[in-house]
């Protein structure tokens, strides 16, 4: 059986934002299935979805701050800017992180690991609200 659900987050500023919880509320089939995998897909070019620590902020503030230093704004190498100076750097760093995860789900949860969470990584100074595509397999 294949359950498949389209949403919008709410609108997060630039930055690393821990998600689960937003991604639970918004799937209601989660909790009737016994074994499967839950696929998230963003459907914009400048944001991505992630899985990694979810206890500790400065792992958030550490993120952001990798990811400036390694696509630096101020370059004037990039020739698609129409949008701001964060607008290629945004798909540069949507690129290296991924417009898609996958989860598996038991017992009506998803089974993440004791420290981990989704992230939704927002690498535009004002994204807006955020579309993603949920796809349950079970």
């Amino acid at each position: 059986m294949v359950i498949q659900k389209e949403f919008s987050l709410r609108e997060f500023g630039r930055g690393f934002h821990i998600i689960t919880r937003e991604v639970a509320e918004n799937i209601p089939d989660l909790k009737d299935v016994k074994a499967g995998l839950l696929h998230l897909f963003i459907k914009h070019t400048s944001a991505s979805l992630a899985v990694n620590e979810n206890a500790d902020p400065d792992v958030r503030t550490d993120f952001e701050t990798h990811f400036n230093l390694m696509v630096p704004e101020e370059g004037r190498h990039f020739l698609h800017t129409s949008e701001g100076p964060d607008d290629m750097t945004s798909h540069i760093k949507s690129s290296l992180l991924g417009q898609s995860v996958t989860v598996p789900v038991k017992d009506g949860r998803m089974n993440l690991g004791t420290w981990q969470g989704i992230y939704l990584c927002e690498h535009r100074n004002h994204g807006g609200r955020r579309r993603l595509v949920a796809t349950i397999i079970c």
